[in-house]
């Protein structure tokens, strides 16, 4: 077996998530009727078109005034997709399946077979000291908290998120949690410490392989009769194509929300950054990354993102602090290609 010294990281390196949600779909009813399958109403996308303003920056250097003026004297005419609750309901209901895969850790392609045992020993020995109570706990929050809505969580008058342990197609454990009462800013569980522990332990279990898990996760958020709901926007990179300047997501008919944005909430849990008391906990990426803000918070300057944690734990027998050992192993369940092909 090579040593530390004549290490090298496998060109080809990849990894399978561990946490594989589903598609959330959308639908709507009444906050009284949370506890029944009937009564939900699929939630639909219908097009809008709208008379708008011209509110965006103009280039304004050289341009003749005249000009500039009947730009922003005329009408900006679009059509956009809408997704609303009928004016009869009040409540969105949201709901999508989660399977949680044991081997975290285990590439599914490696290229190098020493780099493999080492990397298998090295997660062995976080698994046996460490364990996943952490990072499970800190998925099982996210799940609780209604993270996972996103802008359908912002006003909402009430959230509640009930998750299912399915088991042989049945329900073997159901946990109920009041979203509103846990901060999207930190992971302090309160009241449902209990509820949260339990939860977390299922998914640990899941992620260690001591039993099969899939949970199937239900939310309810109370926004008022006929409001409007948020499902996932489609990127179109050709808008002229549609003719619209917005596309939401529809699966089968019915408003639905990525599974790869449900991934992303479930997996903000990285308060181990420098900038965790500004920004608070963000999506677990190698880099640090948030797009929204146009920032990273772990800048490979700074030696603290996905790859030099990794090399330095696995070529330089250098063992990270704890917390960015959550970080590391918090990566590799996410999943991903790390593979240093420049090195062949």
């Amino acid at each position: 077996m090579a040593t530390a010294n004549t290490l090298k990281t496998a060109s080809v390196l990849a990894f399978e998530r561990k946490l594989d949600p589903s598609d959330a779909l959308l639908f709507s009813g009444s906050w009284n009727a949370r506890q029944s399958d009937a009564g939900w109403t699929p939630i639909t996308v219908r097009e809008k078109s709208v008379r708008g303003t011209i509110s965006n920056r103009l280039k304004t250097k050289d341009q003749d005034p005249a000009k500039l003026d009947a730009a922003i004297e005329n009408p900006n005419l679009q059509t956009v997709d809408v997704a609303t609750l009928p004016a009869e309901a009040d409540t969105l209901k949201a709901s999508f399946s989660l399977r949680v895969l044991s081997g975290a850790g285990t590439p599914n392609a490696c290229n190098n077979a020493d780099y493999q045992a080492k990397l298998l020993a090295t997660v062995r020995g976080y698994v046996e000291s460490v364990g996943f109570g952490e990072l499970a706990s800190r998925y099982a929050y996210n799940l609780a908290n209604g993270r996972f809505l996103w802008r359908n969580r912002v006003g909402a008058e009430q959230v509640e998120v009930q998750v299912q342990h399915i088991v042989n197609g049945a329900a073997a454990k159901t946990w109920t949690f009041d979203g509103l009462s846990l901060s999207l800013r930190g992971f302090e569980a309160g009241t449902a410490a209990a509820s949260l522990k339990e939860l977390g332990d299922v998914i640990a279990a899941g992620l260690s392989g001591k039993t099969h898990v899939l949970l199937q996760v239900t939310a309810f958020a109370r926004l008022g009769a006929g409001q409007e709901v948020y499902p996932s926007q489609e990127l179109i990179l050709d808008k002229a194509s549609t003719g619209k300047s917005k596309t939401l997501y529809v699966v089968s008919g019915v408003a639905g929300i990525h599974s790869q944005k449900l991934g992303n909430a479930i997996r903000t849990i990285d308060t181990w950054h420098p900038e965790a008391a500004e920004v608070g906990p963000i999506a677990v990426e190698p880099y640090g990354s948030i797009t929204t803000l146009g920032k990273a918070c772990r800048k490979p300057g700074d030696k603290i993102d996905f790859y030099n944690l990794l090399d330095n734990w696995l070529l330089k027998d250098k063992v990270p602090a704890l917390e960015q050992q959550h970080f590391v192993m918090a990566t590799l369940i996410r999943g991903g290609v790390f593979g240093d092909a420049g090195k062949e």
